[in-house]
């Protein structure tokens, strides 16, 4: 039976896999943008897929300017609407079984509008249902604790957004080349990701095996860090976890920080306001913790992975750190992850098909 660990370890295989073969597995899309100019995209998503989305949302904007609209399935479905500027419309479900996921996607087609399904399971309901599919090119994890799902599917929204651009005359000069050659390199880079990750958890165990609560922050692109630690934390170690963009932590959260907490600030580089956060709540704090791209450091409660990235393709390696912390507490807490537990909750909510 496969593991977390099994699936962190195929990342660096499989994102090289994504990047050789992308854009056989997204000629829908373009195709579709043969004719068609694209300055705003919706995208329909929920849990890990929409903690992808915000991963790679400023890709598209800050990179692009393409606006991009993340609408949660449910609500979209009965309480909003579709901005009749929208251009293109992608639903992200890894499973493609999502009910609520479905139930949007048909919203979107009563107003002749397509939808592109960006999945693993090509066969699956939602994707039968859209009107073009991309395939994530993971196969289906058969862990309900998604990892390799989740980094493929931001490495694919990556390139959904440089193919976009590409057909939009936006990209200058090399830049695919350049983006291309970037993102193969931090492939390469994960099992280096996670061999220091693995050395940090050794030296800090005993203090995450006692932690009681878990906080994460993050800025811009790595707020989908933050948020994709929350998830995976709180569906794992089993205990409250939230994860924050940084200024709003300041804006309430921080209130609650007591001994009792762990907190991550997470970084690609070193970041002033995050360094100003983490001083002064350390004192407040059982143990604050920092995970970044930055060089070597020699305060003990780093993790420095020493890799210089551009921001917009950070999550991809500074996620890593965080599945493998997942997994490693959780265990070491004594929860068997193999074990299912709310066996029926899906067929009795009916969140899944």
């Amino acid at each position: 039976m496969s593991t977390m660990l099994d699936y962190i370890d195929r990342e660096s295989e499989a994102l090289g896999v994504i990047l050789n073969e992308y854009e056989a597995k997204l000629a829908p899309l373009k195709e579709y943008l043969a004719n068609k100019t694209v300055n705003k995209i919706m995208i329909l998503a929920t849990g890990s897929s929409y903690n992808a989305v915000l991963c790679a949302k400023y890709y598209f904007e800050d990179r692009f300017g393409i606006l991009v609209d993340i609408k949660e399935p449910y609500n979209f479905t009965h309480y909003e609407r579709l901005d009749p500027t929208t251009d293109l419309v992608i639903a992200v479900s890894q499973s493609g079984k999502s009910a609520s996921t479905l139930e949007a996607v048909k919203k979107v087609q009563a107003q002749r509008i397509p939808v592109f399904c960006l999945t693993s399971n090509p066969a699956s309901p939602v994707a039968q249902q859209a009107d073009g599919v991309l395939d994530i090119n993971t196969g289906i994890e058969s862990v309900g604790f998604v990892t390799l799902g989740f980094s493929a599917t931001v490495l694919n929204l990556l390139l959904i957004a440089l193919t976009v651009a590409e057909h939009g005359g936006l990209p200058e000069a090399g830049e695919k080349e350049r983006a291309l050659a970037e993102l193969k390199d931090i492939a390469l880079a994960i099992p280096g990701v996670i061999d220091k990750t693995n050395a940090f958890i050794a030296r800090h165990r005993q203090h995450f095996i006692g932690a009681q609560r878990f906080v994460a922050t993050g800025y811009g692109a790595l707020v989908g860090v933050a948020k994709e630690f929350e998830t995976k934390f709180t569906e794992t170690v089993r205990l409250p976890s939230s994860g924050f963009e940084l200024e709003a932590y300041m804006h309430g959260p921080y209130l609650e920080a007591s001994a009792k907490h762990t907190i991550f600030f997470i970084e690609d580089r070193p970041h002033a306001r995050s360094a100003a956060l983490r001083d002064y709540m350390r004192p407040a704090l059982g143990g604050a913790f920092t995970v970044t791209l930055a060089a070597e450091s020699n305060d003990e409660n780093t993790l420095a992975l020493d890799y210089s990235v551009s921001h917009n393709f950070a999550p991809l390696l500074l996620i890593v750190p965080f599945q493998l912390l997942a997994f490693n507490i959780a265990t070491a807490k004594g929860t068997d992850l193999s074990v299912r537990i709310f066996d029926d909750f899906d067929r009795v909510l009916k969140s899944k098909i």
